[in-house]
């Protein structure tokens, strides 16, 4: 059985990580966006594009933490459904 709530903790250290480095790599180094944002985002053209403050920072934050606790409980719930 997966110990969930380690997992969770475990996943929200991962992508709060792994978002810090990003976007400090795309704040440091500007002409880096346009293929983050066609790559990384899957995205092209966005008006708002250039926008990098401490709103944004924690807003995708938030969202990236919510995204993966998402993700950890479905695999959990698969995990645990699924008989082996």
């Amino acid at each position: 059985m997966i110990n969930i709530k380690h997992l969770i903790k475990v996943s929200s250290t991962w992508i709060s990580i792994v978002y810090v480095i990003c976007f400090a790599g795309v704040a440091m180094w500007p002409g880096m966006r346009p293929g983050f944002m066609m790559y990384g985002l899957h995205m092209g053209g966005y008006p708002a594009w250039n926008v990098l403050n401490f709103g944004t920072f924690f807003s995708g934050l938030i969202l990236w933490n919510i995204v993966a606790i998402l993700s950890i409980w479905l695999f959990v719930a698969l995990w645990n459904g699924i008989k082996k």
